[in-house]
């Protein structure tokens, strides 16, 4: 657990790394910018390097999968719940869907390697993927409140490179089509400057965040939906979930994680109160910070 702990908490380096940059030069170094490179591009390395990484098995499809089940049992809940605690529609909305869009890329895929070393790759990826299925029709559509068109989210999906390259890594990986080692070397570094960038992109949001205000009863009810009920139902299920150890570590990390930033972009957008929804991101990064390695003592149980 101490080495555990050592990983975990030097991933926090870059993130410092970040807060400080944005703390010292201001409107000079923009995240926006940042954040594109990394979708756009050095995303595309991390991906294909981490699917060509293990042979496609059962754990490996399944996973991700799982994971999503365990998603949208807690967001039906969730939106029950919401129905009877908020008379605001956007309230309800956010109270719905927000704990579910996780930080599964920019800190669960850094973190898995902490934990559980290169072998987590894959899964965190695919994971990521289906985090952004959720995003882009889920996320869009409580957002939107309804209002928005299913079929352009789903267009938005198919924008992403990452998704493309994915679905290449896996028919290589399918068809057992081997890469030379130099070409593998270089979507390594590639994939380690992805999770690098992202975490620096971390802290320059989290240094962005003011808070002017606290909705408390949201805050309340997202967070215990998020590191209460979500972990709860996932220590449950996967007590019977026919997958390693390793992967049942996996999938609980990656539920356990804070909001993400794709939350306030679908907040802004969609004018539902995105300083309530800044906050949210704020505080459920606090609380991952104090509370994370209760998370990391439940995987041991695994």
């Amino acid at each position: 657990m101490g080495s555990i702990f050592l990983a975990v908490i030097s991933i926090y380096l870059f993130i410092l790394v970040g807060y400080s940059a944005k703390y010292f030069f201001k409107e000079k170094i923009d995240e926006k910018s940042l954040n594109l490179l990394s979708v756009y591009f050095l995303q595309v390395f991390l991906t294909f390097w981490g699917l060509l990484k293990r042979p496609i098995d059962s754990e490996l499809l399944l996973a991700p999968l799982f994971y999503l089940g365990i998603v949208v049992i807690i967001l039906t809940l969730a939106f029950f719940m919401a129905r009877q605690l908020f008379t605001d529609p956007k309230e309800r909305s956010i109270a719905s869907i927000a704990a579910l869009i996780g930080n599964t890329g920019n800190l669960g895929i850094p973190v898995g390697i902490a934990i559980f070393g290169e072998e987590s790759i894959p899964f965190t990826t695919l994971i990521n993927l289906f985090n952004v299925f959720i995003v882009y029709t889920l996320g869009v559509y409580f957002y939107s409140r309804g209002h928005f068109s299913m079929r352009e989210s789903l267009r938005n999906i198919f924008k992403l490179p990452i998704l493309w390259f994915a679905l290449l890594a896996l028919g290589f990986n399918f068809y057992e089509v081997s890469l030379p080692k130099e070409i593998m070397k270089v979507l390594e570094m590639g994939a380690y400057s992805s999770m690098v960038i992202q975490l620096i992109i971390l802290g320059m949001f989290l240094h962005s965040v003011r808070l002017r205000h606290l909705n408390l009863r949201l805050i309340s009810f997202v967070n215990v939906t998020k590191f209460i009920l979500l972990p709860a139902l996932a220590f449950f299920m996967l007590q019977f979930a026919p997958f390693s150890t390793m992967i049942k570590g996996i999938i609980f990390m990656e539920l356990f994680m804070p909001l993400a930033v794709a939350n306030v972009n679908l907040s802004s957008l969609y004018d539902c109160r995105s300083e309530d929804v800044t906050a949210l991101i704020f505080i459920s990064s606090l609380l991952f910070l104090l509370f994370g390695f209760f998370g990391l003592y439940i995987i041991k149980l695994l």
